[in-house]
């Protein structure tokens, strides 16, 4: 009994460690934050090729930033980067 319970916690925290940084899948109009874990290293703007904004309401107590890279992978950034607080002025002012 505990080898089985030993291994359903390594693969829960495998998959939360595999998660970081990446977005809850979306299905309709969801009601909560779209982002489990934010990513704050530097992406070059040539590797990006969409981003959202998603101020702070009764959905969710966050800033949510996702950005889609060019690969098709979707990256919560953390809003509170330099860099992407650079993003999101430029979004802002258009």
């Amino acid at each position: 009994m505990n080898g089985k319970l030993v291994a359903v916690l390594a693969l829960f925290l495998i998959s939360a460690a595999m998660s970081q940084g990446r977005t809850l899948a979306r299905m309709g109009m969801e009601l909560r934050c779209q982002c489990i874990a934010t990513h704050s290293k530097f992406i070059p703007p040539r590797n990006i090729q969409d981003v959202k904004l998603t101020q702070s309401g009764p959905h969710c107590k966050n800033v949510e930033v996702i950005a889609t890279l060019k690969d098709g992978k979707e990256v919560c950034l953390d809003p509170t980067a330099p860099w992407v607080q650079v993003i999101i002025k430029a979004i802002l002012a258009k």
